[in-house]
């Protein structure tokens, strides 16, 4: 599973926000939250689709299980300055930057007397850019190792010379300040990130850590709008949320959870938002498997094949795949059921070549 690292310096919040991860249950009780270690937490996404669809393989008043996709997210090593010298946990804190396809980061828009920040003021875009920095210096330390074997394998072989062009120019980009996510790629760019892969390549959701009082979206909090222009920017995604409100959500039964979001002005809590954020800044979407035994979503690529797809449900599937029948989630829940919907000529038959499409129903017919 792909995975989004929380990373912040200390006393941004980083910390409590886990913590809350790591005690929640999203709000849903029929599916609990699951912590793989000391240091990952996976979320699973409240979908509606899941229960119009469980409505549909109904049978009676018994109601097919349903199970979510999720998104999983990694606690990274605290940071200070001089990470990408190997300074405090820098060595651990870039390694694991390394693993995680995406980065989601915590800055503090709050203000505390009680609460010393490490830079001794409050300043998101400060924050983010000490982090980034790390990040860049630790790439453009990739990239001059990089760039000297590229001009040496350049002069004996013409062919090196489109990937020697596209490190030159992230070298430079990066030189200038600016993170390699928004460098403009053409297909020398891709290929040679595919096989160079950057820190600052990698997606990167904000997080602004507000007090309750600003919620739901920040409005007025001047911390905020210079975080949302900066990530604007990047064309980079920001998710406001309270810390403290989520650790409070993450100790409270469901309905009592959803009263307290409610007076906040929310409809899901800030760990909902955050892994939607995610899923997105992943490039992933949601198929669905349905049917009287259990309502299933999940998880792929943007862009993924039905074979792909199929090897989610099952290495077999992929391996004996002959094709897919195909219907999006509302066509089935208009039709009522598989067999109402084939009558109706809504299902389709799709072959190796058929990109899956967010909201597909899929069954997959296979020969192992």
């Amino acid at each position: 599973m792909l995975a989004v690292g929380i990373v912040g310096l200390p006393n941004v919040g980083k910390s409590t926000l886990f913590n809350a991860l790591t005690r929640a249950n999203a709000l849903a009780a029929n599916y609990p939250f699951a912590t793989i270690d000391k240091n990952v937490g996976v979320v699973p996404l409240e979908d509606e689709r899941l229960y119009a669809l469980q409505k549909v393989f109904a049978k009676g008043e018994r109601l097919p299980p349903v199970v979510p996709t999720h998104v999983e997210f990694v606690d990274i090593a605290g940071l200070v300055q001089g990470a990408h010298r190997g300074e405090g946990l820098g060595n651990q804190f870039l390694a694991h930057i390394r693993e995680v396809a995406a980065i989601a980061h915590v800055v503090r828009c709050f203000p505390d007397p009680n609460v010393v920040h490490v830079m001794g003021r409050v300043d998101p875009l400060e924050d983010a850019e000490v982090v980034e920095t790390e990040l860049l210096l630790a790439d453009l330390s990739t990239l001059e190792r990089r760039l000297e074997r590229l001009r040496k394998e350049a002069r004996a072989q013409k062919e090196k010379e489109p990937l020697l062009r596209a490190a030159e120019g992230l070298y430079a980009h990066l030189q200038g300040g600016r993170p390699a996510r928004t460098y403009p790629l053409d297909e020398e760019g891709r290929a040679f990130l595919k096989e160079t892969p950057l820190l600052t390549a990698k997606p990167v959701i904000y997080v602004a850590n507000v007090a309750e009082e600003d919620l739901p979206e920040g409005e007025g909090n001047p911390h905020v709008a210079a975080l949302k222009a900066k990530a604007a920017e990047e064309g980079a995604e920001v998710v406001v949320v309270s810390a403290k409100l989520e650790a409070e959500l993450a100790e409270l039964p469901e309905e009592e959870a959803r009263a307290l979001l409610e007076s906040y002005g929310l409809k899901e809590s800030g760990l909902q938002r955050l892994a939607r954020a995610g899923y997105r800044a992943l490039g992933l979407i949601t198929f669905f498997t349905a049917g009287e035994k259990e309502v299933r979503a999940w998880t792929v690529r943007r862009g993924a094949r039905a074979p792909e797809a199929a090897g989610e449900i099952h290495s077999d599937m992929e391996r004996g795949f002959i094709r897919a029948e195909v219907i999006p989630w509302d066509r089935l829940v208009e039709a009522g059921g598989w067999a109402r919907a084939k009558e109706r000529g809504w299902v389709r038959l799709e072959g190796r070549d058929y990109e899956v499409q967010d909201g597909d129903v899929l069954y997959i017919l296979f020969n192992v």
